[in-house]
């Protein structure tokens, strides 16, 4: 099936969050807090989004334990702590467009936190709708390749309502429509698949070359200040990082 492999820029992510594993459960935890708002279910059984937080939890090495406090955390009844989903897009140095996912409580804090990281690398914050056309929205499934038959798993995944199959080196990625994403991953558990990524993303339509050395260190410190503050859920960026 045709496809471009993504795995490189979310290894990459999983390479940074593993090495802050307090932040990424911090964020896992508002994920869940607003899935159980929006679902209106602390029961993942009756809460589809919530489901998908909790895969996305798990494909993070988060404990069942830290899941588990954060969804009674999350559901009790003196929790009156409310957060706002925004999805802030702007360019970074070499043209690099950039999407950012939070999940806020102020949105004034974290409107002027973005504006003073973009501000400081070289980039510029802009309106909504400014880079958002750059990019597809795509659930995207990643099964580690060891000791798989890519036959059998690229025919569950399209039986299981998948879009695309990509198979390279190290991983299976398949790519669902964001509306099918909760009944593909739902129905590869089911089969007794586990991933390393699962989770809805902004997947750049094309890719920006950054030759520049300067411009490719003040991209990646204006990623990593992004990724480092509480209120930012996901960064996507059209950098290639191959």
């Amino acid at each position: 099936m045709a496809g471009h492999s993504k795995w490189n820029n979310i290894k990459h992510k999983k390479e940074k969050t593993d090495a802050q594993k307090a932040k990424i459960f911090t964020k896992i935890g508002r994920e869940i807090a607003m899935a159980i708002k929006e679902g209106g279910s602390a029961d993942p059984e009756n809460n589809s989004r919530l489901r998908d937080v909790i895969a996305k939890a798990k494909a993070n090495n988060v404990p069942n334990d830290n899941i588990e406090r954060a969804i009674k955390k999350a559901a009790g009844e003196d929790s009156d702590v409310r957060y706002e989903s925004i999805t802030y897009e702007g360019y970074g140095p070499a043209g690099v467009a950039i999407m950012v996912e939070a999940l806020t409580d102020n949105r004034n804090r974290t409107a002027g936190d973005l504006r003073h990281y973009f501000d400081k690398y070289g980039g510029n914050l802009g309106q909504s709708g400014c880079v958002s056309f750059l990019f597809n929205k795509k659930g995207i499934i990643v099964i580690d390749k060891v000791g798989r038959d890519e036959d059998k798993v690229m025919e569950d995944a399209l039986e299981c309502g998948a879009e695309d199959f990509y198979a390279d080196e190290e991983v299976f990625e398949i790519t669902t429509d964001p509306a099918s994403f909760s009944e593909v991953r739902s129905g590869l558990e089911e089969r007794g698949y586990s991933f390393l990524s699962a989770q809805v993303e902004f997947v750049p339509e094309t890719y920006v070359d950054v030759k520049d050395e300067e411009d490719r260190s003040k991209l990646e410190k204006l990623f990593s200040m992004l990724e480092d503050n509480d209120d930012v859920q996901n960064v996507w960026h059209n950098m290639n990082e191959d």
